[in-house]
């Protein structure tokens, strides 16, 4: 099996503004802070119902993930419709979102890049990736890298850890940029260093191929470990693959099973060939502790 690079995800935005003076909106969320959703949607949807962009904003967020409601895309959607058309930029994200997935609403990708684009141009850091992606797929909007590398530097300037590992891959790649090692990896090391788990695994990518970097086994294993210990698939079958050939740390067939069978239990089905190979070489005694292994992380998590 070959050692596997990370793939983005996606967030949605929540606007957790710095403490203010108490209210009810700012006692709404405190609320949902702290986990008691009842409450706060006890607190936020007669706000919401006055016309507070925010606290509907907050009302569209809580019936997406049925936090204090029942689930439900629809009203999710009518929630952060009305924050949205009052110019809400977290809201006018989400409804992009909403519209990019189907969710709520038809499919749409060029509602979505409308929304997204509304956000974005009020500093919306997560607008600014997503308008980013749009246009590096070519989704609602011709395909234009270097229309999304300029958003996606918006975003990844902001901090926003997606951004920052996005914009390493396109300095990798020569995407929308010039084609440049260093800056992919002063890019994946910032969205790693925030813990990031594709950024962890393409940061240690480039340790094991020495691309930009000399060489470094060791700290591609530590790179990996990170990401594994996050449960992140792809990092535990390039972790189990590190050990299953000794490089950058010693060789442990019984580490190695453990991890193939973690990156498999996480969707990497792949990874039990891997586990097969490694299971070949080994006496039934480690493979049972291998298991063992196994089912302590998977009740606990790291035990390495």
């Amino acid at each position: 099996m070959k050692i596997r690079a990370g793939i983005a995800g996606v967030v949605l935005s929540l606007g957790l503004a710095a403490p203010v003076a108490a209210g009810p909106f700012e006692d709404g969320i405190a609320a949902y802070r702290r986990g008691d959703y009842p409450a706060a949607m006890g607190l936020l949807r007669p706000l919401a119902d006055q016309g507070n962009a925010s606290a509907q904003s907050y009302l569209g967020f809580m019936h997406l993930y049925g936090r204090g409601v029942p689930q439900d895309d629809a009203a999710a959607v009518s929630w952060f419709q009305k924050a949205a058309d009052q110019g809400n930029a977290d809201a006018q994200n989400n409804l992009g979102f909403m519209y990019q997935n189907g969710r709520g609403v038809p499919q749409d990708d060029a509602a979505a890049v409308s929304w997204f684009q509304k956000a974005a141009d009020q500093g919306n850091a997560d607008a600014q990736y997503r308008l980013g992606f749009m246009y590096q797929n070519g989704h609602g909007v011709p395909q234009d890298d270097a229309s999304a590398a300029s958003w996606v530097q918006k975003a990844a300037d902001q901090g926003n850890a997606l951004a920052q590992h996005t914009l390493g891959f396109m300095y990798q790649n020569g995407r929308g940029v010039p084609q440049d090692d260093a800056a992919a990896i002063g890019w994946f090391s910032k969205a790693a260093d925030q813990g990031y788990a594709p950024a962890q695994v393409n940061l240690g990518l480039t340790y094991v191929n020495g691309r930009g970097v000399p060489q470094d086994y060791a700290t591609a294993v530590s790179w990996f470990q990170k990401a594994a210990d996050q449960g992140y698939a792809p990092a535990q079958v390039n972790l189990g693959l590190m050990y299953a050939n000794g490089r950058g740390l010693p060789q442990d067939y019984v580490a190695a099973h453990m991890w193939f069978n973690l990156a498999a239990a996480g969707g990497l089905k792949e990874a039990l060939t891997s586990r097969d190979l490694v299971a070949a070489k080994m006496t039934p005694e480690q493979i049972a502790e291998a298991e063992k292994r196994f089912a302590e992380w998977r009740r606990g998590g790291p035990i390495l």
